[in-house]
């Protein structure tokens, strides 16, 4: 078991990581919520597997529960979709001082997360992240958001949940292409600032021994996106390093309309191509962009950029939350386990991607 707590200037939080949490959950989250009104907001994948599970867990507890549920997958993260759940919401009677719990991967908890925080002007909510991806990177830093037509995120907040409980159990349930997206994520911070948590990753014989040390790859990834959002919680500066390979990975993920490939498929081909770009410009030192391919071909993820026609990709990056009026602020690597910030001019834009 591990705990991390979150410190910043106007709120607290606890990172919780155990395995078997999910069995004592009713009784968790009692020491830390008082009154009686809980939505639960979840997915459909997600539902069909734990939701009765949780539902009795929490009204055993002495809750009153209703499941707000949307069909799995990025498209969820839409205004129409939201706008469904708001309308769930009010019809179970939510008032600013019941609570929210999303339960789910990345979408449901930015999505869900973004209802917390604009419905009402602000309800409590727990973060249970289900996949990978979200126990390391999207339930921890309080973003959150909702996708438009013209690229993700674009609408959004920063809203920092009451607690996050982390549960490596339900990663046993996770199809075998999601532990890989989230596995991208899990490479991205070993890149940006964690060496040794690289060399373990390419030093584990099976998916066995990952899983044997799952907990404490969650929590040292954990731990490195806590120390950075304490030092940037809005994303101004530092902050921005956790977008290594993103840049790349959302234009692939907006071209192909969020359907041919995950997330952390995007970021791992981004992450790879912009590297192998950088040390062709002598900025990162030579050998890194093939040790990152070695580690996304050990964890089955792609590393070669599809063909996209250039407009595309520059409509996107121009829509970037990194983007300036005339310049955007690429992350680079110094070498595997060290990155910086390197703000380049839009017309340079191709020497680098």
């Amino acid at each position: 078991m591990y705990n991390l707590n979150v410190n910043l200037p106007d709120k607290k939080y606890q990172i919780v990581i155990k395995k078997g949490i999910m069995s004592e959950i009713g009784e968790k989250i009692k020491e830390i919520y008082k009154a009686k009104k809980i939505a639960v907001i979840t997915d459909t994948n997600v539902n069909k597997i734990y939701g009765d599970k949780l539902k009795d867990d929490l009204e055993k507890s002495g809750f009153e529960v209703d499941f707000v549920v949307v069909e799995a997958g990025e498209k969820s993260k839409s205004i129409s979709v939201l706008e469904s759940v708001y309308d769930k919401l009010l019809s179970f009677g939510m008032t600013r001082g019941d609570m929210i719990i999303t339960f789910g991967g990345g979408v449901v908890g930015d999505l869900g997360g973004f209802a917390a925080s604009t419905l009402l002007r602000g309800i409590k909510f727990i973060q249970i992240p289900t996949s990978l991806l979200a126990q390391i990177d999207s339930s921890i830093g309080g973003k959150v958001a909702v996708n438009l037509p013209k690229g993700k995120n674009l609408v959004g907040s920063f809203y920092h949940p009451e607690i996050v409980f982390i549960d490596p159990d339900l990663l046993k349930t996770l199809d075998k292409r999601f532990i890989a997206d989230g596995m991208a994520e899990v490479i991205k911070y070993g890149c940006i600032r964690d060496k040794k948590l690289f060399d373990k990753l390419l030093g584990y014989s099976s998916e066995e021994e990952l899983f044997e040390n799952i907990e404490e790859v969650i929590y040292n990834c954990c731990d490195i996106k806590r120390e950075v959002v304490e030092s940037d919680e809005k994303d101004l500066g530092i902050r921005m390093i956790l977008n290594f390979g993103h840049t790349l990975g959302h234009v692939i993920e907006n071209y192909f309309n969020y359907e041919k490939y995950t997330h952390g498929e995007g970021v791992a081909m981004g992450m790879y191509h912009i590297t192998m770009k950088s040390e062709e410009l002598g900025i990162t030192k030579k050998g890194s962009a093939e040790l990152i391919k070695q580690a996304l071909l050990k964890y089955k993820l792609p590393y070669e950029l599809p063909k996209m026609p250039s407009e595309n990709i520059l409509e996107t990056i121009n829509l970037d939350k990194k983007s300036h009026v005339d310049s955007i602020s690429l992350v680079l690597l110094e070498e595997i386990g060290n990155c910086f910030l390197k703000k380049i001019n839009r017309s340079e834009i191709f020497d680098y991607i």
